[in-house]
């Protein structure tokens, strides 16, 4: 099962808001990939500048790497179609794992 942790605003400059994911947020990630039913995990960012893209696609990577087997994506995007449409992706993608998604509308 596809388990989703949304994490709402994030602050603005990049190392803040890495700072602050890790602070609150990478725990409850944690939790989530503990319980033996879920088999994948969608970490659901704000959209962001593009110099967010490196903290948040080593996140992927490393939670990923932790989790296996279990799969760890990252989607930035606003709610809506599109980010529907990745999640429903990710969802039936057994092999997709440890990548950053930006969806927009």
């Amino acid at each position: 099962m596809q388990r989703q942790l949304e994490t709402g605003l994030l602050p603005d400059a990049p190392l803040d808001a890495a700072t602050a994911f890790m602070a609150l947020h990478l725990e409850a990630a944690r939790a989530l990939l503990a319980d033996p039913a879920t088999t994948a995990l969608a970490i659901l960012l704000p959209p962001a500048a593009h110099d967010h893209r490196d903290w948040r696609l080593a996140l992927a990577r490393d939670l990923a790497r932790e989790a296996a087997p279990s799969r760890v994506n990252v989607v930035a995007g606003l709610p809506g179609e599109a980010r529907d449409a990745t999640l429903g992706f990710l969802a039936n993608a057994p092999g997709v794992t440890g990548q950053y998604l930006v969806c927009h509308e």
